[in-house]
């Protein structure tokens, strides 16, 4: 009964066809050669018809090799070991052929009968590679040729036998033998090779599989956060509203500080969120960069003097050392997010000893160091800090450390500002980040944006505001018209449509996920085909990265939400400042 061939056995027979059925095709040249010369030998003392007759079998029976073995790998309907055996006997048939060629060996010189032995033991080695020395295919070619090429030498050529011809024979015969194990030991590398190539193969399936499945988890997770995200905003941005609503109004004093503190919680809470939605934005590349010329001396100092209070609270020593001389090139707006979270991270992380802002000339560029004497980094720990949502000595995950994604915005922006960031930390002794930034010649001195509060007060205005969620409508109405505006609900495009052509808005806040399939950039587009030229504010609760490519992409102001009382008011002074440059309604 014939072993069932395992899958690798399968595998390596098929590899083993293909390879033979590549040699077919590329053996007919020099062995078609070789039965030339042999032929053209022999040609002076045969007549014509046998020579040319054998060189005629030799190229039909490299023609029926050529055709079969290269048909043998694509004829799956016939087994593997019988299309083998076919093989065998095509390399027979090749051997006997060329065994017919030694007839012609007692018709040659000495010198001849050397060439043909050469040409023939040549043809034997040269099969040990066309056939990857497997046993059954080079064995049929190489023991008929080798045995009857040891014979030829015992016939005896003209001057009769002699020791040097049984020496001749014994050294085909041996060379018969090296060539053997020589074949052996192809036929074991080829096979290790094949299964090596098909272990590769199969790692690179599971690779390719748990790629795709990471790919489908990342993409679920930035569809869950999205999701979260914005269901999470819609509550947020109605309490933050409803806040600045309330503290506007005349309260009590204990009645007022509950609405302070209140919204402090409120504002902490919407920082957190919007770590992620700088996050977002980063991953989204629609952050644009305006380089100019910055004097670190007075804008570093603004940053000293924000952080100084912090500081002190934990009785830790912040110091500002940095030239007048110092000017850089780079989006002030940005590099301050850098060099905010380093000193954020540094006083937060810092319990005792001192935190140090130092600006040191180098090559070309101001390095910006920020040094503290806190706990430090161990150096295993070093890369991953600059990964999202990882925090050391934080197991408990303590919201007032934050998200862990400080150090990770810091690494986007760095590569976003094409700047160089270097770390140093000691385990107990502190850590170092140096920031190289390219330096320039002294200019027009560039601040960072002070972070004071925008104007708050707001002219009489005919708001529309368009959003599906009725809470959000009524806390809007109620913040806006304590500004003395008139606020205008209404919960889709279809409705805003029709109010705004019954009185037209000076200005219409949209939600960007509205019901239907309506979205806020369609609705402003609508809006604005029956009001043309109308402000708008896109707000949105939406931070998956296409999301915001959008709407950066429909060239409208765009709040996060949950949006506050003065980012709302800065926002429609924004767009209203946009859409009526020259003193339009109400600016």
């Amino acid at each position: 009964m014939a072993r069932e061939l395992t899958p690798e056995d399968h595998s390596v027979k098929l590899e083993l066809l293909q390879l033979l059925a590549r040699q077919g095709r590329r053996m007919p040249y020099p062995v078609g050669l070789s039965a030339v010369v042999i032929a053209a030998m022999a040609a002076p003392r045969l007549p014509l018809w046998v020579t040319v007759g054998w060189v005629a079998l030799v190229f039909a029976v490299l023609a029926l090799r050529w055709v079969l073995l290269g048909r043998l790998p694509a004829m799956q309907q016939v087994a593997v070991d019988k299309r083998l055996q076919w093989a065998v006997g095509l390399s027979l048939l090749n051997g006997l052929v060329f065994t017919l060629s030694l007839a012609f060996a007692p018709y040659m010189s000495d010198y001849q009968r050397m060439v043909q032995t050469l040409l023939l033991l040549g043809l034997c080695a040269g099969a040990v590679a066309s056939t990857a020395g497997n046993a059954p295919v080079f064995r049929a070619f190489l023991v008929p040729l080798t045995l009857a090429n040891s014979l030829a030498w015992l016939v005896g050529g003209a001057h009769g036998l002699g020791w040097e011809d049984w020496a001749l024979s014994l050294l085909i015969l041996g060379f018969g033998l090296i060539l053997a194990g020589l074949a052996r030991d192809t036929y074991r590398v080829f096979v290790e090779s094949v299964l090596i190539r098909q272990q590769q193969v199969k790692s690179n399936q599971q690779l390719r599989l748990a790629l795709s499945q990471a790919e489908q988890a990342m993409l679920a997770k930035t569809r869950f956060l999205a999701s979260a995200s914005h269901d999470l905003r819609q509550p947020m941005h109605t309490l933050s509203l409803f806040g600045a609503a309330l503290e506007m109004r005349q309260l009590d004093k204990p009645t007022a500080e509950i609405a302070v503190n209140m919204n402090l919680a409120l504002r902490s809470l919407s920082s957190q969120m919007d770590a992620l939605l700088d996050i977002s934005k980063l991953d989204a590349q629609v952050v644009p960069v305006h380089n100019q010329a910055i004097a670190l001396k007075p804008w570093l100092t603004r940053l000293y003097q924000e952080f100084l209070p912090m500081a002190q609270r934990k009785h830790l020593r912040l110091t500002l050392l940095c030239q007048p001389a110092a000017w850089v090139e780079s989006d002030p707006v940005l590099l301050e997010r850098v060099v905010r979270n380093l000193l954020d991270n540094a006083v937060k992380y810092t319990q005792a000893g001192e935190v140090v802002i130092e600006v040191t000339e180098g090559d070309e560029v101001w390095i910006i160091e920020v040094r503290d004497t806190g706990a430090g980094i161990a150096e295993h720990e070093q890369a991953r800090v600059f990964e999202e949502f990882y925090q050391i000595g934080n197991p408990e995950r303590d919201r007032n450390k934050g998200l862990g994604l400080g150090l990770s915005i810091v690494s986007r922006l760095v590569d976003l500002l094409d700047l160089h960031l270097e770390l140093r930390s000691v385990q107990g002794l502190g850590s170092s980040f140096k920031l190289s930034i390219a330096a320039t010649e002294a200019g027009s001195a560039v601040s960072a944006p002070s972070g004071g509060m925008p104007e708050l007060s707001l002219p009489p205005l005919r708001v529309l505001v368009i959003d599906d969620e009725e809470p959000v409508r009524l806390a809007m109405q109620a913040l806006l018209s304590a500004h003395g505006c008139e606020v205008v609900g209404a919960s889709g495009t279809r409705e805003g449509l029709l109010k705004s052509m019954a009185a037209r808005p000076d200005i219409a806040l949209v939600d960007y996920r509205l019901r239907a399939g309506e979205d806020g950039i369609a609705a402003v587009r609508s809006l604005r085909s029956a009001v043309p030229e109308l402000p708008a504010v896109l707000i949105s609760g939406d931070t998956a990265p296409e999301r915001l490519r959008e709407a950066h992409a429909a060239g409208l102001i765009l709040l996060h939400k949950p949006v506050s009382q003065e980012q709302l008011v800065a926002a429609m002074h924004a767009a209203l400042t946009a859409a009526y440059p020259h003193d339009g309604p109400g600016i």
